[in-house]
């Protein structure tokens, strides 16, 4: 074979070697999941943010700035889908709202069914945020405190390999 036909069957090879490893990305999802901001006294059932809150929802939107946010979800209280709000606006972002009574196995297998890439914010309750990341890790979390808001849980999960939990403050 002449040497020109062999670096070109050389080159196929190689491009269709790209090819393919383009079209089939790993799969890779990360789930943060945080309590809703601090909360002001305005409204006993139902309140919105602080100006402390208001300022953590923010700089929660600032750690996700350059992530590849592909869904927000908060509970139908206010205090949650204004946590996430921040964050949803600047990905163009509607918020999904799922329900803050129902059992962490529905939300997690909800996410799990939605959401096989990308990075998932999900905006809970103290009393409820354990649960889910939990769930989600397949480990053991202790609870939150009432007065505690500043919790960070990330479950990334790649491919099959076991979800990998990572806990910090923000």
């Amino acid at each position: 074979m002449p040497v020109p036909f062999r670096l070109l069957i050389a080159a196929c090879v190689l491009a269709l070697a790209g090819c393919t490893s383009l079209s089939s990305p790993s799969s890779s999802v990360s789930y943060v999941v945080v309590r809703h901001a601090e909360k002001a006294t305005d409204d006993p059932r139902d309140p919105s943010l602080s100006d402390a809150g208001l300022a953590r929802a923010e700089a929660l939107a600032g750690l996700l700035r350059s992530r590849d946010v592909v869904a927000a979800y908060a509970t139908q209280y206010r205090r949650t889908s204004d946590t996430a709000a921040p964050t949803a606006a600047q990905h163009d972002l509607s918020i999904t709202s799922y329900d803050a009574d129902a059992p962490p196995e529905t939300v997690a297998a909800r996410l799990r069914r939605s959401h096989a890439r990308g990075t998932v914010l999900v905006v809970g309750h103290s009393n409820t945020v354990p649960g889910i990341v939990s769930v989600l890790c397949g480990c053991e979390v202790a609870p939150i405190d009432e007065s505690d808001y500043g919790n960070l849980f990330e479950i990334r999960i790649d491919g099959d390999a076991p979800p990998v939990l990572s806990r910090r403050r923000y």
